[in-house]
């Protein structure tokens, strides 16, 4: 079932999760439901506070189209850093640079309460951060000084491209 994201502004989304204690056929419709979500929605990660539901669990599509399950996830190890533009589901059309690491390993439970750790880095790895932050009730804009929509960032690439052209052709 694909469920409703819930939009910046609604308390739930500032909100800590608690611990999933129970994995039984409630917490599998939920996983199913949120992958469903986040396939329709077009995004990379959701978080169970996304729909509505105060529960540590998240769903991370990798770069190989790949979906993590997390259930009460925690990252135990990080290094190196990027920088980039991000996104969020919950702040459609908003979008801001953020800083995160590069490569980032997670420790989390599956859908049958089993544990594992899966390292990424990348764009996976800042999906990972990006949704384990939703489970401490943070939204990524905390970490950026403005937010800009798809239209301002297009005119700032574009004049960037221009400052660029024009700084070859003066060569």
């Amino acid at each position: 079932m694909i469920r409703e994201i819930i939009e910046k502004g609604d308390a739930v989304l500032n909100k800590r999760c608690h611990p999933v204690t129970r994995f039984d056929h409630k917490l599998s419709l939920l996983l199913s439901d949120m992958r469903q979500t986040l396939l329709e929605s077009g995004g990379v990660g959701l978080a169970a506070p996304q729909v509505g539901i105060l529960r540590r669990a998240v769903v991370v599509m990798n770069e190989q189209e790949e979906i993590y399950e997390l259930v009460n996830p925690e990252i135990v190890e990080t290094s190196g850093e990027q920088e980039g533009w991000e996104g969020c589901l919950s702040l459609p059309g908003r979008y801001g640079w953020v800083k995160r690491p590069m490569k980032v390993k997670v420790r989390a439970q599956n859908r049958k309460g089993e544990w594992f750790e899966v390292e990424e880095e990348g764009l996976t790895a800042r999906c990972f951060c990006h949704e384990i932050d939703h489970l401490e009730g943070h939204l990524f804009d905390e970490l950026c000084d403005v937010t800009y929509s798809a239209e301002e960032l297009e005119k700032m690439e574009a004049a960037q491209q221009q400052e660029k052209e024009a700084a070859g052709s003066e060569e």
